[in-house]
């Protein structure tokens, strides 16, 4: 979904027959040349997400950018993202490659391993992540958080269980952000204008079926 001029949705989730599942938001911020773009929504189906199986186990899902040879569906999202699940069984070592442009986390959901950055490696703790040196960071379990700084490729070593994680990059904008809430702006001024339009009645622009 892409918010643009103003949009407003409501999620109607379902989970499994007890009413259990795990999902993921992850929202990126548009340019100010695209703030005011008219709102954009799609739906994918898992079946319509490409995956890859390596020879080494590896499994990946390419839900948006190009990867591993193959297109993920997602398209038109500003910053030009790789978005990323991927599995690497027990006790392989991957290395995956990030380009040198672009910011870029993983996000641990399912087993542990250890990551390391090819240049200049950084990590943020999160949950128990640490960081020594170039050497691997204590192991990072699930619902773990590693953020890389700028370098051309990330190697994980997977646990005994595997690993299986976001790894998700994106082009910085670069630009002031005024946030608050639900609303991302470039100024505090544009920031007030948006809410004032919101308690008016003004703030969507345009209605879609």
């Amino acid at each position: 979904m892409t918010a643009g001029s103003g949009i407003i949705h409501q999620e109607m989730l379902r989970g499994d027959d007890a009413g259990r599942m795990h999902g993921f938001q992850l929202w990126a911020n548009l340019p100010r040349s695209l703030k005011m773009t008219p709102p954009h929504y799609q739906e994918i189906g898992a079946r319509d997400i490409p995956e890859v199986k390596e020879d080494d186990g590896t499994e990946v899902r390419v839900i948006c950018g190009d990867a591993f040879g193959a297109s993920g569906p997602v398209d038109g999202i500003a910053g030009d993202p790789h978005y990323l699940d991927i599995f690497v069984p027990p006790g392989r070592r991957r290395t995956l490659g990030v380009e040198t442009t672009r910011h870029a986390f993983a996000y641990v959901f399912a087993g542990s391993g250890r990551f390391c950055n090819a240049l200049e490696p950084l990590a943020v703790p999160t949950e128990g992540v640490g960081w020594a040196g170039t050497t691997f960071a204590t192991e990072a379990d699930s619902r773990s958080l590693v953020l890389f700084d700028r370098g051309d490729e990330v190697t994980v070593q997977a646990g005994e269980q595997g690993i299986r994680f976001l790894l998700v990059s994106g082009k910085p904008l670069e630009e002031p952000v005024a946030w608050y809430g639900p609303i991302v702006m470039n100024t505090q001024a544009e920031l007030r204008q948006a809410f004032a339009e919101l308690e008016d009645g003004t703030f969507i622009k345009k209605e879609t079926g």
